[in-house]
């Protein structure tokens, strides 16, 4: 299997007052030292030069990049070239897009109108295509407090744009899609995966608004994969008989309170989740 780390699961976000931040030699050495093969990025700035992972021994799968779509002024070129450079630079194929909404963080939503629509979907394929051109793949994540964060969400965008998805397994169940179903219903959109698994429970309250979900992520909502409610293994099973050949990321956020006593903290539950993707017939 395709099985690659990043950094989140280890606390590194991009959301200001997140928590408490890991180094990176801490982060890369730890994915050293699980056999972890290769790793998305993080946040723009956490690596001083992405060329560092080679030291570790790490290939670069690509990253997770946030982008306000929807603004009609939006100078793709511009806004997307540098990141492309940087990709190329480094060897990474997959571009992780998010539809921002133009907020800090994940615990509000907005909703956009038909105009607005129309501009995200138009500026998914452009970005797609000014990707392709450089020999890698965008992808749009489904994420919670972005834009495309609800059922409706997604299947606007398969239906309005050729973009492929990255089918993030907790993000979807969080806002309402059942990720297994959305990986059986249309497999040909499926161009890169994240695997969370996830408390139900929470899940349930931030999908209802009782719940932050910043909170529920500092409460544990994401669990070592097969300690959840998602079908990790079936989703896994029908994206293979399908024919995925990409990656897939381990990706557990986490929120650390502080820095972790040596060989312990997030590394046991990425321990965890490297075991039960290994154990898969």
């Amino acid at each position: 299997m395709r099985i690659a780390g990043a950094p989140i699961s280890w606390g590194v976000c991009e959301v200001p007052g997140w928590g408490h931040q890991l180094a990176p030699d801490r982060v890369l050495t730890e994915m050293r030292e699980l056999g972890i093969a290769a790793t998305e990025f993080g946040p723009d700035g956490f690596l001083p030069d992405p060329a560092i992972l080679a030291r570790y021994g790490l290939a670069a799968v690509g990253g997770f990049v946030p982008v306000v779509l929807h603004e009609p002024e939006l100078d793709l070129a511009a806004l997307i070239t540098p990141v492309l450079d940087a990709f190329t630079a480094s060897g990474a194929g997959v571009l992780v897009l998010a539809a921002d909404a133009g907020q800090v963080g994940y615990d509000e939503r907005i909703e956009l109108d038909e105009t607005a629509w129309r501009t995200l979907t138009g500026n998914l394929d452009r970005i797609a295509a000014l990707a392709a051109g450089r020999g890698i793949l965008a992808t749009l994540h489904p994420h919670v407090g972005t834009v495309v964060e609800r059922r409706a969400d997604v299947l606007r965008v398969l239906d309005g744009s050729e973009i492929p998805l990255c089918l993030d397994t907790g993000h979807l169940l969080i806002g309402g899609t059942d990720p297994a179903w959305l990986a059986a219903r249309a497999p040909e959109r499926i161009g890169h995966v994240h695997l969370k698994d996830v408390d139900e429970e929470l899940a349930g309250q931030v999908r209802g608004g009782a719940l932050r979900y910043t909170d529920a992520v500092a409460a544990g909502m994401y669990r070592p994969l097969g300690a959840g409610g998602v079908d990790i293994a079936g989703i896994v099973r029908a994206l293979e008989a399908f024919g995925y050949r990409g990656w897939y990321v381990m990706e557990q956020d986490a929120v650390l309170s502080g820095e972790p006593p040596d060989g312990a903290g997030p590394i046991d539950d990425v321990r965890a989740s490297l075991a039960y993707l290994n154990g898969l017939p």
